[in-house]
């Protein structure tokens, strides 16, 4: 069993073990994203040699471009998908209670009826809350967890949301959901918890091909080549799973966020959520963060052609957000409200449907006549399940991943009770103590990294020596968000490349 560290020195270990094997692996996972991390995860802790190999960084594609939400499927009732919304309150549940608490909380929703609301989408939508509360129940999630929905006078609705216009308010509708600290935290705790159980992990380590059988790999630092013999291969690359298994079909969907500032909503208390026009079913919503930012989204737009490395939002999806969310707004946004803006690619499977918000979310695992097995579809809040079905496919022991903690879970009143500020226990629970231990006694690193801010120094060093971050865009990007507003990211990345190079000097002393 490993430590569950990831860092320079670790990756060098495992890459020399994959060049150099005693046998054939049992399962290559191919993607270090949400699903190949999974994968990974649910391999390794059946028992099987395992090593997961990523191009870039964890989490550096799709899965770090969510609305950082674990939700229960109400939106797939409403298209009739009863399976997969009940998927995903099950999901919830297991996050929510078993494998992450540290980094899944329950969320307060609201959606206020204004007169873009009429008495039919009223009716419709407390049908719609009502058969989600009954979901939560089927999935096991008690009322104490996440609260039954209910009506709302406007003025609850406005001290929830206080930068919600008035006019013609006549309440609103409250529910409860689930939102992740951070998806690219989930994905870090998932790789550590993999190779906790034996799995290698091995970043900038791309596969040029890949069969049934194994792959041909390279490393990304040096450009070295070579030949890795496994009995299976999963191909989890999401959007760029076609890149490797041919004659796969997925048709990309582009779902773009905008970043404001929370005091510019009025200090939002968790989501709010406003009607599109002229569509059913299809809604622009308010995400409070607890970095005191609000997140904006989201579009759900086809994306053909080329599949870029890092989507860009384009200007008519930052138009649309701001147009929806101010009809509800008492005073609207602005273009200079926009601290930040990010895209993401839904790897869906294609079908036969006119637009990409009636594709299905459910997933898939397609063989391919050499034996590679690709994952494709799907949602983050589901890749437990994704994992699950991937790894079936390959041996017959048991799944234990219903069950497993990730790294620093642990249930909430233990972790309540943890020794170190609240803000460190959300983004890695019991470890938090652990972190605050390497600032050595230097009171500057226990320091922000920038003034105000809630990322202290010591967590950059965290995240070089055991998140697997190799330089400051991993963490400005992926082990931290400093990155979503570029202004931070630009005042932040000196402090934190120097953090990084006297962490480097003191190891090499």
């Amino acid at each position: 069993m490993s430590h569950g560290l990831l860092n320079e020195s670790q990756r060098t270990a495992d890459l020399i073990a994959l060049r150099e094997p005693r046998a054939p692996l049992d399962v290559l996972v191919i993607g270090g994203g949400v699903t190949g991390a999974g994968v990974a995860l649910d391999a390794a802790s059946r028992g099987l040699s395992v090593a997961l190999v990523e191009r870039r960084d964890l989490a550096h594609g799709t899965s770090r471009w969510s609305s950082k939400l674990v939700h229960g499927g109400l939106r797939y009732l409403a298209q009739g998908a009863f399976g997969i919304a009940l998927e995903s309150a099950r999901e919830r549940h297991v996050l929510l209670t078993r494998t992450a608490p540290h980094l899944v909380r329950p969320i307060r929703q609201a959606i206020p009826l204004t007169p873009q609301v009429d008495a039919r989408a009223e009716r419709v939508t407390r049908i719609g809350l009502s058969l989600g509360d009954g979901l939560r129940r089927i999935a096991g999630t008690s009322a104490g967890e996440l609260p039954r929905a209910r009506r709302a006078d406007a003025a609850e609705i406005l001290r929830f949301a206080p930068g919600v216009s008035p006019r013609g308010l006549r309440g609103g509708l409250i529910s409860h959901d689930a939102q992740l600290e951070d998806d690219a935290r989930l994905v870090v705790g998932l790789a550590r918890t993999a190779h906790l159980h034996g799995a290698k992990v091995v970043t900038r380590c791309s596969a040029l091909q890949a069969t049934g059988s194994g792959a041909r790999l390279r490393d990304e630092l040096t450009g070295a080549t070579f030949d890795v013999d496994a009995r299976h291969v999963i191909n989890a690359t999401g959007v760029w799973a076609g890149e490797l298994a041919d004659g796969l079909r997925l048709r990309p969907s582009r779902g773009t966020h905008l970043v404001v500032a929370l005091e510019r909503l009025g200090g939002l208390a968790g989501q709010v959520s406003v009607p599109v026009p002229g569509e059913r079913n299809r809604w622009v919503f308010a995400i409070a963060q607890r970095s005191g930012v609000a997140h904006v989204g989201l579009t759900d737009e086809a994306a053909p052609g080329p599949i870029p490395d890092v989507p860009e939002p384009p200007a008519a999806d930052v138009e649309f957000l701001i147009d929806t969310l101010n009809a509800t707004l008492a005073t609207p946004l602005t273009h200079d409200d926009v601290l930040g803006a990010y895209a993401g690619l839904r790897p869906l499977v294609e079908g036969d449907e006119s637009t990409t918000a009636d594709l299905s979310r459910r997933h898939a695992v397609v063989a391919a006549p050499d034996g590679l097995i690709s994952v494709v579809g799907g949602k983050l809040t589901t890749y437990r399940r994704m994992a699950q079905d991937a790894v079936d496919r390959v041996t017959d022991r048991p799944c234990r991943t219903r069950d497993l903690p990730l790294v620093g879970a642990a249930p909430r009143d233990a972790l309540a009770a943890v020794a170190a500020p609240a803000r460190l226990v959300d983004r890695h629970g019991t470890e938090a103590p652990s972190v605050l231990a390497l600032a050595g006694g230097d009171p500057a690193l226990l320091e922000p990294v920038l003034p105000g801010g809630d990322v202290l120094k010591v967590e950059v060093l965290h995240a070089a020596r055991a998140e697997g971050a190799l330089d400051a865009d991993d963490i400005l990007d992926r082990r931290t968000r400093i990155g979503l507003v570029a202004a931070d990211r630009q005042r932040a990345r000196p402090v934190v490349q120097a953090l990084l190079d006297e962490g480097r000097q003191a190891s090499a002393a």
